[in-house]
């Protein structure tokens, strides 16, 4: 797979202006206690709204109890941070028992999936008085010196704690890659604004390096130098020139203190730097020594929450060729687990190479599976215009299908081969790529077509992202359970929310422990994809 040669391209090119949408809006007038109703994403057969509560009176308010009515087509398919009943069209959202006292001026949020297009709630009461004023609602109050207001500089976000994916254990893990901060233009910030980082239960932070057999820092200046303005930081805090940690990792640690449910890792390997593995295999606990250091580097120990593995590929070819043996996978975790402990997260990227002798086959999978938390075979990158030729062929397949280039190379080959190896299933993320792969010189619509070349993106020919994709080739086929599309001659596939939707109930349906995606710049700028992922998998 070649999912990784895009990496060190991204680095130096040209920014890309990334345009968000407006949420709509819909207040229910100016009360002391008001219900406001924001469309957070819509992908047309379905939607995320955010409620927020806002305490506008002089008194905290110790509970709260909205009813509302769906219009006609709309219902509500999963709900979080709030407990929500239903008799027909109309729902009872109530506080959940851990939420805390709203202070005087003070905002609470919960949100929810709808199915079809967003559609403002009718008839909104909050308390049994008007959501937005006309009326007074019930005593709920404590006296004022109960809670005091909260004294945040304004440029501060709010301090109440953001919501908590209702994923029922699932986990949905994401990359930030290290060098989006150049020509992408894409920050730690933007986890936050474009509403993911309250749908991620992980971050995988990308890429350490692995040289000379050790764990090493990849970009010392975008991880812990980078300097940012208030403007540009998480909390709208500008960095000091004096303090002892900036660059992404202190804005990781922001982010984690404005979601303390978030849990980050750093991804060592991918693609480019997986070759020091193979040195690491000679002495893995001398790696994971060199690991456990690093990570837990005093200047950055409580921004990490564990390590992973990204090895491309043991005992088998990336762009390096590894012979280190089938157990050398499971003799490194083994190192990382023991010295990290087992209170620490330890994971692991892996091939998702199903064909029979393929690399799934080259490892002992299996045997290393005791000694992590997950894994993640990469079921993307399958086919591209690595084979400038072609044949056309959706890059990220969910099944086989007549006519797919190469056998084994499907998701569902993937995961039932490692399964079949003694992997246990909730051990194992599905993978989503949040871009494309596409070929140019294309004159057949169908897969299977010819093509002259790698068609053109915006960073590297033959891969774009999502949120461009969407506007530039709408999909209007599926395939495998995946999209594709032929525009002139370019013909791209890619995941859609629809077709991420159909893939997260293939991992409910495999009692799978979630998914995993690649990456977070390739999402739109409200999150179309991610919110597609948490309202799979439910």
């Amino acid at each position: 797979m070649k999912r990784s040669l895009r990496r060190a391209l991204w680095a130096g090119a040209a920014a890309v202006l990334a345009v968000t949408a407006v949420p709509i809006t819909s207040a229910f007038g100016a009360g002391s206690v008001t219900t406001t109703f924001t469309r957070a994403s819509d992908w047309g057969t379905g939607h995320e709204t955010r409620v927020t509560i806002t305490n506008g009176s002089d008194a905290s308010v110790s509970t709260w109890r909205i009813e509302f009515d769906l219009p006609a087509g709309t219902t509500i398919s999963s709900f979080w941070d709030a407990d929500v009943t239903s008799s027909g069209n109309h729902y009872v959202a109530v506080k959940k028992s851990w939420a805390g006292a709203l202070a005087p001026g003070a905002s609470f949020s919960w949100g929810y999936n709808g199915t079809g297009g967003y559609k403002a709630p009718l008839n909104c009461t909050i308390n049994g008085a008007p959501c937005g004023g006309g009326g007074t609602p019930p005593p709920t109050t404590t006296p004022p010196t109960a809670t005091p207001p909260t004294t945040t500089p304004p440029t501060t976000p709010p301090t109440t704690p953001p919501p908590v994916p209702p994923t029922g254990g699932k986990k949905i893990v994401g990359y930030f890659a290290e060098w989006g901060v150049y020509g992408r233009n894409y920050h730690v910030k933007n986890i936050h604004t474009s509403g993911s980082a309250s749908k991620l239960t992980h971050i995988l932070y990308a890429f350490g390096n692995t040289t000379g057999g050790r764990c090493t820092i990849g970009d010392s200046y975008a991880d812990y130098e980078k300097a940012y303005t208030a403007a540009e930081s998480v909390d709208g805090v500008a960095d000091t020139w004096d303090q002892p940690l900036r660059g992404s990792f202190n804005q990781l640690r922001k982010l984690k203190k404005m979601y303390p449910h978030l849990k980050v890792i750093w991804s060592f390997g991918g693609w480019t730097w997986s070759g020091g593995f193979t040195q690491a295999a000679q002495n893995p606990a001398a790696f994971a020594d060199s690991c456990y250091s690093l990570v837990e580097d005093p200047r950055w120990a409580d921004v990490f929450d564990g390590i992973d593995v990204d090895w491309e590929y043991p005992n088998a070819c990336g762009l390096t060729c590894d012979t280190s043996g089938p157990n050398a996978f499971k003799n490194v975790v083994a190192a990382l687990r023991s010295k990290f402990g087992a209170n620490a997260l330890v994971t692991a990227a892996i091939t998702a190479d199903g064909s029979n002798g393929g690399k799934i086959d080259a490892t002992d999978y299996a045997g290393a599976a005791g000694h992590l938390n997950w894994i993640m075979p990469m079921t993307y990158d399958y086919f591209g215009a690595f084979n400038a030729q072609g044949p056309t062929a959706p890059h990220s397949p969910l099944t086989s299908y007549s006519g797919i280039p190469t056998q084994g190379f499907n998701s569902d080959a993937a995961i039932q081969k490692l399964k079949s190896k003694g992997v246990p299933a909730n051990k194992l993320l599905l993978g989503i790529g949040f871009y494309g792969r596409g070929w140019t010189g294309v004159t057949q619509e169908a897969p299977g077509g010819t093509a002259t070349g790698a068609a053109p993106g915006t960073y590297e020919a033959g891969i774009e992202d999502y949120k461009v994709l969407k506007n530039t080739c709408p999909a209007n086929r599926t395939i495998a359970g995946t999209a594709y599309a032929k525009c002139g001659s370019n013909w791209w596939s890619y995941d859609t929310p629809s077709t991420i939707n159909g893939k997260m109930s293939y991992a409910n349906g495999q009692g799978l422990g979630g998914a995993f995606f690649w990456e977070l710049s390739g999402d739109t700028g409200n999150g179309e994809l991610i919110s597609a992922m948490r309202s799979g998998l439910g």
